[in-house]
């Protein structure tokens, strides 16, 4: 598997869902020539039918903050057309939060979703900032159902509607008409399938002149990067862009890269310090952080960059740093070259006691086939949460928000087309269309975003345990896409106790949400 299957593989695993069709509650909003669904005779070969869009429409009530909130929920579909013959070719699934008697003028919209790529955005749903969350017994292994989806008192509902999207080819999105999995399986397919949903959604729902808002989660960060840019370039400029668990530039991991285990090296001492695993134990895991952040992109950087020349007792000095900080021992670290793999990390640490870490969030352990083994077997953090909130969703969506259908929901793409990676590069161009390693870099998007419209603000979110999207390489990623100091200031970071899904622990999610009110505040003006 390549360093980005790895990295990047979506935060599900598959589900099949079939209901019984019914009349769907609500009202439909659609196009003159999409309100009756194309015959199948109608069609060629090679086109799939052209649904009508649809909604279901329901009504709700939650306290919030000490005050009553009154809202509507719309789960449905929109078509996004292609720029050619103005034909649609997708449909996308979302479910939007309102609230009632707001005044659409003034009242922020938020547009979320989740990464992979190729994962529905269930996640964030049912786990962040909505109205509803489902309850997880995290960072333990949440058991079998009866699961229990309660009122979320984190919810941001009390600053922004909410609109949660899944990804074309995932939930209920999918390819319609003359559209093929090849639309939309690749970075520029991907963002331009985002660009036509949020314009169709502003357009049908009168919200030009609203706050705008784009959350995204994992691969929904580079998403968002380069959503930013292609959105002003339509002429939508976004108040703010909220990052959470980032990854915005690629690289293959090759041989003499080793910004990458510069900026694991963090995480690495605040999983260890979490699982006890230190001698003389901080008391302050953000000091301690701050501590190793300062040895990884000083003396330790230093010590790679040698490579095979590092004198011997250079290298037997920081391979007891390293050991020091990670709860490793030295003689590991030294077999290892000074360069730790995340996924012989989650392995190793706790060889001794039999278990192996979670990717998503090293807080979750698990046991393995072969204690021996080099690389854990599965990621307890993904096994650990993905029944219940593939189960409890689809208990919300039908009983809660109304919505029925035939069609079945995708947690993650079935599709066997390969990711395409290439992507232009506004604003960066002289780089040749690559970051580390050659691969696509979405910062340069947000940069150019941001240098075209210096108001808008970024938030990024980090999990200190998560080993998927490291926070010091977020951080590199940021700090290097060569703003003004002025623009610089624009990014502000936000650090919690938590793993790639900030929010499976409810403290953290506490802690993300208050930033969150902070940056709203900020920006929405």
């Amino acid at each position: 598997m390549s360093q980005f299957q790895r990295r990047m593989c979506a935060l599900a695993v598959g589900a099949l869902f079939v209901c019984a069709m019914q009349t769907v509650r609500g009202q439909e909003q659609r196009r003159p020539d999409d309100q009756q669904q194309q015959h199948p005779g109608d069609a060629s070969k090679n086109e799939a039918p052209i649904p009508p869009e649809k909604s279901s429409v329901t009504h709700h009530d939650m306290t919030l903050n000490g005050q009553q909130l009154h809202y509507t929920a719309t789960a449905g579909t929109l078509l996004i057309r292609d720029g050619e013959d103005d034909h649609p070719y997708g449909s996308i699934f979302y479910v939007a939060y309102t609230l009632d008697g707001a005044d659409p003028n003034t009242r922020p919209v938020t547009f979320l979703y989740n990464g992979g790529p190729g994962s529905a955005t269930i996640w964030l749903h049912m786990g962040s900032v909505g109205p509803v969350r489902v309850v997880t017994d995290s960072p333990e292994a949440t058991g079998p159902a009866p699961y229990h989806v309660v009122s979320n008192q984190y919810s941001l509902l009390d600053k922004t509607d909410l609109v949660f999207v899944d990804a074309p080819l995932t939930g209920f999105s999918k390819a319609v008409g003359k559209g093929t999995d090849k639309d939309f399986r690749g970075v520029d397919q991907d963002i331009k399938a985002f660009d036509k949903f949020v314009i169709r959604y502003v357009t049908v729902n009168g919200r030009w002149n609203s706050p705008k808002y784009l959350f995204g989660e994992s691969y929904g960060t580079p998403r968002s990067a380069g959503l930013a840019d292609a959105l002003q370039n339509d002429g939508i400029s976004l108040n703010g862009v909220i990052l959470l668990s980032s990854i915005l530039n690629f690289n293959d991991g090759a041989p003499g890269l080793d910004e990458d285990y510069i900026g694991t090296l963090p995480s690495y001492a605040a999983i260890a310090w979490y699982h006890n695993k230190l001698q003389n134990k901080p008391p302050d895991l953000k000091a301690y952080v701050e501590e190793v952040r300062q040895y990884a992109r000083g003396e330790y950087a230093t010590a790679l960059r040698l490579g095979d020349q590092i004198p011997p007792e250079e290298f037997n000095a920081v391979a007891a740093k390293v050991a020091q900080y990670t709860g490793l021992s030295v003689q590991y670290v030294k077999d290892a070259n000074l360069r730790i793999n995340p996924s012989r990390f989650r392995k190793e640490l706790l060889r001794d006691d039999g278990d192996i870490l979670g990717r998503y969030d090293a807080r979750f352990e698990g046991t393995d086939l072969d204690n021996a083994g080099e690389f854990p077997g599965y990621d307890p953090s993904d096994t650990g949460i993905a029944g219940a909130f593939v189960s409890a969703f689809h208990n919300y969506l039908v009983n809660d928000l109304k919505y029925e259908t035939t069609d079945t929901y995708h947690v993650s793409t079935e599709s066997e087309v390969p990711w395409d990676m290439q992507h232009r590069m506004p604003g960066m161009r002289f780089f040749g269309g690559g970051g580390r390693g050659g691969s696509p870099y979405l910062a340069g998007d947000l940069a150019d975003a941001m240098r075209k419209d210096p108001k808008m603000k970024v938030f990024s979110a980090n999990g200190y345990f998560d080993l998927a999207t490291p926070f010091a390489i977020t951080e590199y990623d940021l700090n290097h896409m060569m703003l003004t100091p002025q623009l610089a200031k624009n990014v502000e970071f936000g650090y919690y106790p938590s793993g790639h899904m900030v929010y499976l622990n409810v403290d953290a999610l506490k802690m993300f949400v208050h930033d969150l009110d902070g940056f709203y505040d900020q920006t929405d003006k």
